[in-house]
């Protein structure tokens, strides 16, 4: 009887370490999500996600150059005869009209006693370059002065080698100078040069500002900004909303039932990190420009797009996983350079 009460006693408290163990089993595997309510599986995580809807657009590829702002129709003062400047009529940005005395040169020479010589102004406008100097040198090619129209202005600009193809007269352009920063300045090619130069590999051409602007000065320093092609007829998007993936380019849509589906895509022409897609992209869909790096095809994504922090004026984007918020931003723009 002894033997079997012990034997029932073991039983016993075999059992319930079975038991607790599998109650320990049972309740761990329902904190960590192994089993849901009424069956249901584990809980995907869902990542926050921006949003642009496709549309097709215009790249406007273009050049940067650097150019000196002048006097469209500008004629060099020469004196009819050699000597001395004796004196000067004029100074730098006078007006003048044509016949006006400019300069006196003295012809004399040693022994000799002569009148002096007046030079005239071949046209109307103003002095655009100084004067020589009282007491200076010169002959019949000589250049006193330099009268321009200044009431109409141009800009000489040299454009390296490797973009002469798309040179040619009607070219838009965007002027800015030091003076105004901010201020844009519209100009249109009117003059491109017939050859290359061989020692600077560059293309002189010349364009006229297509309103006069007082601001503007002869002699002033200009950036110019020449657009050169329109690329058109396809989606663009950013360069940062594309993915890689073994050696294929991929864009995620956002689609109506709260997932992203991965697209294999083609791209075309590029401008200021914005890329043409060719293929793989309908007009009208939602692609994904930021969080796209975390998706996988199928992935549960929330659309913050219209989410804006009020008192810093950025978009807000939340990781699900953390918390926290990342502030994002526009994509940056990538320039071509029209420097050699």
């Amino acid at each position: 009887m002894k033997f079997r009460k012990s034997t029932i006693v073991i039983v016993c408290a075999i059992a319930a370490v079975l038991i607790t163990l599998l109650y320990t089993c049972v309740a761990s595997k329902n904190k960590s999500g192994g089993f849901g309510r009424k069956g249901q599986g584990a809980v995907k995580t869902t990542f926050s996600v921006k949003t642009q809807t496709a549309q097709v657009a215009v790249l406007h590829d273009y050049v940067e150059a650097n150019g000196d702002i002048s006097a469209a129709n500008s004629v060099a003062v020469y004196p009819s005869i050699g000597g001395k400047i004796a004196s000067t009529e004029v100074t730098l940005g006078s007006p003048v009209r044509k016949g006006d005395v400019v300069a006196k040169v003295d012809p004399s020479e040693p022994g000799s006693n002569y009148a002096l010589s007046p030079v005239y102004a071949p046209i109307s406008g103003s002095i655009v370059s100084t004067p020589l100097k009282i007491g200076t040198t010169v002959t019949t090619s000589s250049t006193i002065t330099t009268i321009g129209d200044i009431a109409n202005l141009q800009i000489t600009a040299y454009i390296p080698e490797r973009y002469v193809a798309a040179l040619k007269n009607g070219l838009k352009a965007e002027i800015t100078v030091e003076a105004y920063p901010g201020v844009v300045f519209a100009a249109t090619v009117t003059h491109v040069s017939p050859v290359v130069d061989s020692t600077s590999r560059t293309k002189e051409i010349i364009l006229a500002f297509d309103k006069n602007d007082q601001r503007i000065n002869a002699g002033m320093f200009g950036k110019v900004k020449l657009y050169t092609y329109d690329y058109s007829g396809y989606i663009t998007v950013p360069s940062d909303a594309i993915v890689t993936k073994s050696g294929k380019l991929y864009l995620y849509v956002a689609k109506d039932d709260g997932t992203a589906e991965q697209r294999e895509i083609k791209e075309g022409n590029s401008v200021d990190g914005s890329f043409q897609i060719l293929s793989g992209i309908n007009p009208g869909e939602k692609i994904v420009v930021e969080g796209e790096q975390s998706l996988s095809d199928g992935s549960l994504i929330r659309d913050i797009t219209n989410n804006i922090n009020e008192s810093s004026g950025v978009a807000v984007q939340e990781n699900k996983t953390t918390g926290t918020a990342d502030k994002t931003s526009e994509t940056g723009n990538k320039k071509i350079s029209g420097s050699n």
